[in-house]
């Protein structure tokens, strides 16, 4: 696969500039194809050989993470500015609705049945998708997560943004080791029908197995720390869980829109 991200026909603007600091991390988009290649690998290393996702012949021999959406996405990287030089420590893939419609859709649409979100959003403000996202071990602490949000707030800045949306993903593809944490989502955080996204079929996993009077909010102590972030933050979910063999785990949909972002976290990651 060529990773011509920067002047891919697929792109017609170049990703906009901005950048933050905190100490030696710095947050900005990828300039360069050598910069999408080391996010690239940063994926592989914890999707493929700490999490268990599965690589084609290719993906292992070049030890990447990649596919055709790399092309016409921008990426978020979080760089650490140590004694050894810039290192991609961070990062998140960014799809604008208008560059995904002119381009064949979503990833998430390889998940779940968009239509509804999408119908939503016509005539009003665009959707983004927010995608691949993943920190180095060493890393994994408030300071870098809220220094990607810092750079997802200036792009949201930038664009006229109405809701964020992607998939995320409980570790393990085995659905009953899921159980309570996905009815916890289904009973307290569901999406109204206009922005509820439901998983297609062959992969359905049913988020509503424990009844609600058995449901409580002890369940949510199981999410993994994206998803509880997300929902910190105003985040709601589609119907039904996304069983993917292929990087190990049960994923579920999740929709934020952008004026539900309580003003605590557009303070905190707006800066």
């Amino acid at each position: 696969m060529s990773v011509s991200v920067l002047y891919s026909p697929q792109r017609t603007t170049a990703p906009i500039a901005f950048e933050h600091w905190q100490g030696a991390l710095e947050v900005r988009l990828a300039v360069s194809e050598a910069e999408v290649r080391a996010a690239q690998a940063l994926r592989y290393q914890v999707f493929y050989e700490e999490r268990g996702a599965m690589p084609c012949a290719r993906r292992a021999a070049l030890e990447r993470d990649f596919d055709d959406f790399d092309v016409v996405c921008d990426h978020l990287l979080v760089f650490d500015h140590g004694d050894d030089g810039a290192r991609v420590v961070g990062t998140y893939r960014l799809l604008r609705q208008e560059v995904a419609m002119a381009n064949g859709g979503f990833y998430s649409g390889r998940e779940y049945d968009l239509g509804a979100l999408i119908t939503h959003s016509e005539g009003g403000r665009q959707l983004l998708e927010l995608g691949r996202s993943c920190v180095a071990p060493a890393w994994r602490n408030s300071g870098t997560i809220s220094l990607l949000w810092r750079g997802i707030a200036s792009y949201l800045q930038a664009h006229d943004i109405g809701h964020l949306f992607g998939c995320a993903s409980l570790p393990g593809a085995e659905p009953l080791l899921h159980a309570a944490e996905l009815s916890y989502l289904y009973h307290y955080h569901l999406a109204p029908p206009e922005l509820r996204a439901r998983s297609w079929a062959d992969n359905y996993v049913d988020m509503n197995s424990v009844g609600a009077e058995r449901i409580d909010a002890r369940a949510a102590r199981g999410l993994p720390a994206l998803i509880k972030g997300y929902l910190r933050a105003g985040a709601m979910v589609g119907d039904g869980g996304f069983l993917d063999q292929q990087f190990n785990s049960v994923d579920v949909f999740v929709v934020m829109p952008v004026e539900r972002i309580t003003s605590r976290y557009a303070e905190r990651f707006g800066g």
